[in-house]
């Protein structure tokens, strides 16, 4: 009878002495991870902070580095975590090496993504702020707002923001429309066979020159590239500035037509050919 008791006894000492052993480790383990979060966060904010300082890093590897600050101060965090607890972290780092291979087999997808970011960052095919278009199966433009290792976050020209993921951008062809500091406007202009084309070319430079938005490098030309029927087509070419491309494409054909009609010479047709209607960044 008296085994019993004394066996209880023997539990609840070694019991008591592996919770005055551990227990302390346990909370000194637990403000090591709170702590370890909240300095996580802070060199996360402390990397931006200075690479936005020096102004030498740029912007578009900004959040991907700050996020890197941030990973590599919890992974750190976790592990002097366990150390404090009593865990074997060299057996625990080989462990959680084989389950990254198992993990990492069953997240091809995120790890394409990753792969992708990567080389986004390190060729730089675009930057915060450019308007891109992505010719893919579903094609998608918009402004780039922020480059990540698994994503890109997109704003289209009406206010939609597309997450976009990394691999889905590396894969297809991209077409950027911020990275040249100018933009080719095309359009053909009709006309009756007895007008004065002399004179009408003169108006359409004039009238070309004067619209805002209208950079005067390369300078703009007129020329007749068609004659059908004694009826000539002049072609119209003008380089603008990326940032007010859309406005030069939305009002450039009204603008040379209210030119010509006051001059008493109203053109047949008015066409633009570049960009194609297809072109984005018509709506910006």
């Amino acid at each position: 009878m008296t085994a019993v008791p004394t066996f209880l006894n023997r539990v609840s000492e070694l019991a008591w002495a592996i919770a005055e052993t551990l227990v302390p480790r346990l909370i000194i383990a637990v403000i090591i991870l709170v702590a370890g979060a909240l300095v996580a966060q802070w060199a996360a904010r402390a990397v931006g902070a200075a690479m936005s300082d020096t102004g030498r890093i740029d912007e578009t590897a900004r959040p991907a580095l700050a996020s890197a600050a941030r990973y590599s101060v919890l992974i750190v965090t976790f592990v002097v975590a366990l150390s404090q607890i009593g865990v074997q972290t060299a057996s625990l780092l080989a462990a959680l090496g084989a389950a990254g291979l198992a993990i990492g087999l069953a997240l091809q997808g995120t790890l394409a993504n990753i792969a992708a970011g990567i080389m986004l960052l390190w060729l730089r095919p675009f930057r915060v702020g450019d308007y891109i278009e992505i010719v893919s199966g579903t094609p998608f433009a918009g402004t780039v707002k922020e480059i990540g290792l698994f994503a890109c976050l997109l704003e289209t020209y009406d206010g939609l923001f597309v997450f976009a993921p990394n691999s889905s951008i590396w894969t297809f062809p991209l077409r950027n429309h911020s990275r040249n500091t100018g933009r080719l406007v095309s359009f053909n202009v009709g006309f009756a066979p007895s007008v004065d084309m002399d004179r009408a070319k003169a108006i359409l430079l004039k009238a070309i020159g004067e619209h805002p938005g209208v950079r005067t490098g390369p300078p703009p030309e007129v020329f007749i590239d068609n004659v059908n029927a004694g009826a000539p087509l002049a072609t119209c070419r003008l380089w603008a500035a990326h940032e007010g491309i859309g406005t030069v494409q939305r009002t450039m054909l009204d603008a040379a037509r209210r030119a010509l009609e006051a001059a008493d010479l109203p053109p047949t047709q008015l066409i633009r050919t570049v960009p194609a209607d297809t072109d984005p960044s018509r709506l910006l």
